[in-house]
């Protein structure tokens, strides 16, 4: 767990900046990799994405400041290997109270709870249709999942960062607007779990439960 005091409006403008960067980055070197769609048997997906936690109380407020990234090839003609990346953010209000720091000292104020998600690593994806125009699959994602635990009081933040493993089953489809299949709009259900574990004054967390939505973009 570490302290560190700061503005809290400058911290939450630095935070966002750096997710609108990275999610840039991504919206603009995917697509670029996307004219190698001349290779049929690749697709890539850039996403929107809304995510709602559960089994955990830090930070358990439905949003949607997220992104996810993947690109696969397909080795045979339904099934695809790939890497994908994803971030996400989630907060939680909490009306002021003290709280304990340790045995001797205790703080009062509001809070504003946040975890932040950022899972990357291998992508499988079997395609039940690969010849239509609408592509039914089912994926599965497996890797690293770095996240960050973190407490926003007046101008103090306190926060923990930790790394675990992480996997995640999805549903979704891919709908191309053409016979060719070079750009249409995806859409999916996920579910993930990480072994993330992470503790900030009295609050910890013990895995990160997480389901949701992906709207985006198929090339």
């Amino acid at each position: 767990m570490r302290i560190n005091k700061v503005n809290l409006s400058l911290m939450k403008k630095i935070d966002k900046s750096i997710k609108l960067i990275a999610l840039l980055i991504a919206c603009l070197a995917i697509p670029s990799l996307a004219g190698a769609q001349v290779v049929k048997n690749m697709y890539f997906n850039i996403d929107w994405q809304i995510n709602s936690p559960f089994s955990e109380s830090f930070a358990d407020k439905t949003s949607g400041w997220g992104a996810h990234a993947e690109g696969g090839y397909y080795v045979i003609p339904q099934l695809a290997v790939g890497a994908f990346i994803s971030y996400h953010t989630n907060n939680k209000y909490i009306d002021r109270q003290t709280i304990p720091v340790n045995s001797t000292s205790a703080i009062t104020s509001d809070q504003q709870h946040s975890i932040f998600q950022l899972p990357f690593g291998v992508a499988l994806r079997y395609n039940v249709l690969p010849e239509n125009q609408v592509q039914p699959y089912a994926g599965l994602q497996t890797g690293a999942s770095y996240s960050e635990m973190s407490t926003y009081m007046n101008v103090m933040k306190v926060y923990d960062r930790n790394w675990g493993y992480y996997i995640s089953p999805e549903i979704g489809m891919n709908m191309y607007f053409t016979s060719e299949k070079q750009f249409g709009l995806h859409l999916a259900v996920y579910y993930n779990y990480a072994t993330n574990k992470g503790k900030v004054l009295s609050y910890s967390i013990d895995g990160l439960n997480n389901w949701g939505v992906r709207l985006g973009i198929a090339f």
